[in-house]
């Protein structure tokens, strides 16, 4: 039972671990100034969204790290893209570089793709929890883009 507490916490840490890039690089004045498209999200509405969905791949990997262990594609899947996730934000909001944090979420959204896959071959359960990020990274490469476009 512990080890497997230990587990969890140490994929909650990961994920929010990630998240905290947003502390060390807000959003500011630069992109309140960026032109918008239409569909962009109220501000307020990011941080709700995140949470769930790092609670939500935390259960996923901690799901599919009960059938496999640490030595396993899924896990090793699942740490290269929380990387990636963590690496978006340096890019685009620390260094404004939205071409290139365009092309990292495109990494991005393939690895999880592949993580999703790979979960969905040692629980069902752990692939249907990704399913909810793989569509907002989806959208939220739509959204990059736009403002690239934009901008």
């Amino acid at each position: 039972m512990t080890r497997s507490v230990t587990a969890l916490l140490v994929f909650l840490a990961c994920a929010f671990g990630a998240a905290s890039t947003g502390y060390f690089f807000p959003p500011g004045d630069w992109y309140a100034g960026l032109e918008k498209p239409f569909f962009n999200p109220p501000a307020w509405i990011f941080g709700p969204v995140w949470t769930v969905l790092y609670l939500m791949m935390s259960v996923a990997a901690w799901l599919a790290w009960q059938q496999t262990g640490w030595r396993a594609r899924p896990i090793a899947l699942w740490f290269g893209q929380i990387a990636l996730n963590a690496l978006w934000t340096p890019l685009f909001f620390g260094r404004h570089w939205l071409g290139i944090a365009l092309l990292e979420l495109a990494a991005l959204w393939v690895l999880i793709l592949l993580t999703l896959l790979a979960f969905r071959q040692v629980s069902r359960p752990a692939a249907w929890l990704m399913a909810p990020y793989f569509a907002w990274v989806s959208f939220a490469w739509v959204l990059n883009l736009s403002l690239w476009w934009l901008n």
